[in-house]
């Protein structure tokens, strides 16, 4: 296992960044480009290795993607389009890449093989091969279908109406991928609002996709048409550098092109109820996906209280919310994030373990974290576990830590920033 030492005792952060693609906007144009019909090129394509890995799950099922002057171009056939593989689809990291894939799979008259890495095999999937089976998919794997590696044999899919035990933009997304092959109209019951890159990608598309409070409902048989998709940047992924901007002494910090979809800004939300000094400057407002420019500076912070229809609007960003709770006036409190369990990692045992060996004052509870500032870091040997956004987090708390800072598993910040270090680097100077 490979580590690294990262830079710490840093007194100050200044310049400006262009934050990579989005990592669940570029895994749809992906799937999207697939299954609509003519040619979709995409720009800004995050060339992460969990988006990848979606290119290569999809060349295997029949779909001609190439790469010409930083565009990456699809050529779709339609749902009907995609062919058998001939081999077991592997999805690396990507809990997105294989819950999404299912979704589109059940329907389709072919037999195929998903499994990933030892941590994909670790994570349930029976949320969405349970109701996938359901709508008339012959679902098996490990656990009856419960763990990879999941086999579908695809085919003609019933109508539909489930209501969510969980909010998860990733088992929503699936069933509405499954819903357009389906005959009739299937109708998803969210028990709160969650990313909604897949419905206004359908729109985009040219299909046809309802909302009414929490129920979404699509309807089967729809022809969708390529279209041109540009990728904002990753909100997920600038939240590590407003975070540092915000608690690294005397910073500026300027983020371009970074995805401001309302149902993925509760970073900015808590930056907001914590003092922060954020700048907004919204780009076209009529885009399918909304972006702009932030400016983040440093500033004095306080506690707050994180819980309820905010947690899926960050639940990616918790890691790094723990971090800066830390360097904040008073107490912090993050309820209802059970969610965090099944991710890359138990992320709030992990989270709360790896920050206690730099000296946060941090417990764990069953559905969160209490953290109490204003801690004090010091060095130590920390550890991704595996999981990218750890990785990430880790990496910007060494910055306030006196004594060195080891990173074990560092390579696994690739999956969603390649560039990531370069980047930080390059506030340095």
């Amino acid at each position: 296992m490979a580590s690294l030492n990262l830079k710490t005792n840093i007194n100050s952060l200044h310049g400006e960044l262009t934050i990579p693609g989005d990592k669940s906007i570029s895994h749809r144009s992906v799937m999207f480009g697939s299954i609509a019909h003519g040619i979709t090129r995409v720009t800004n394509f995050l060339p992460g290795d969990d988006c990848l890995s979606t290119i290569a799950c999809f060349r295997k099922l029949g779909v001609t993607i190439d790469e010409e002057d930083g565009q990456l171009i699809i050529y779709g056939k339609g749902f009907e389009g995609l062919t058998e593989p001939n081999e077991v689809l592997d999805v690396g990291n990507s809990g997105t890449t294989i819950r999404l894939l299912m979704g589109i799979l059940a329907g389709r008259p072919f037999f195929s093989i998903l499994a990933g890495d030892e941590s994909i095999a670790k994570r349930p999937m029976t949320r969405v091969t349970g109701p996938l089976t359901e709508m008339g998919a012959a679902i098996d794997g490990r656990k009856n279908g419960a763990f990879t590696p999941i086999s579908i044999r695809g085919g003609k899919l019933n109508s539909f109406h489930y209501e969510l035990p969980v909010a998860s933009a990733q088992v929503k997304s699936a069933l509405i991928l499954a819903g357009l092959q389906a005959k009739g109209d299937t109708t998803i019951v969210e028990p709160a609002d969650t990313r909604d890159h897949t419905e206004r990608m359908i729109r985009q598309f040219g299909g046809e996709i309802h909302k009414d409070g929490h129920v979404i409902s699509v309807t089967g048989g729809q022809r969708l048409t390529a279209a041109d998709v540009h990728v904002p940047g990753d909100i997920s992924s600038a939240a590590f550098f407003l975070v540092a901007g915000a608690i690294l002494p005397n910073s500026k910090i300027v983020l371009k092109n970074v995805g401001l979809n309302p149902t993925r800004t509760g970073i900015i939300e808590v930056l907001t109820n914590m003092g922060a000094n954020l700048e907004i400057s919204v780009n076209d407002k009529n885009a399918f996906e909304p972006s702009g420019d932030l400016v983040i500076k440093t500033t004095n912070l306080k506690g707050t209280v994180i819980e309820g229809g905010l947690i899926p609007k960050l639940i990616d960003e918790i890691p790094i919310i723990a971090l800066m709770a830390t360097q904040a006036e008073g107490t912090t409190i993050i309820k209802n994030a059970e969610e965090l369990k099944v991710k890359e990692t138990n992320r709030i045992d992990t989270v709360v373990n790896e920050l206690k060996k730099l000296g946060a004052s941090i417990e764990a509870t069953e559905d969160g974290m209490i953290i109490h500032g204003k801690a004090k870091l010091h060095g130590g040997t920390v550890s991704s576990h595996g999981d990218h956004r750890i990785g990430m987090m880790l990496a910007i708390a060494a910055l306030l830590c006196d004594g060195e800072v080891i990173l074990e598993n560092p390579e696994s910040i690739a999956v969603s920033y390649p560039n990531f270090f370069s980047h930080l680097n390059s506030l340095m100077s």
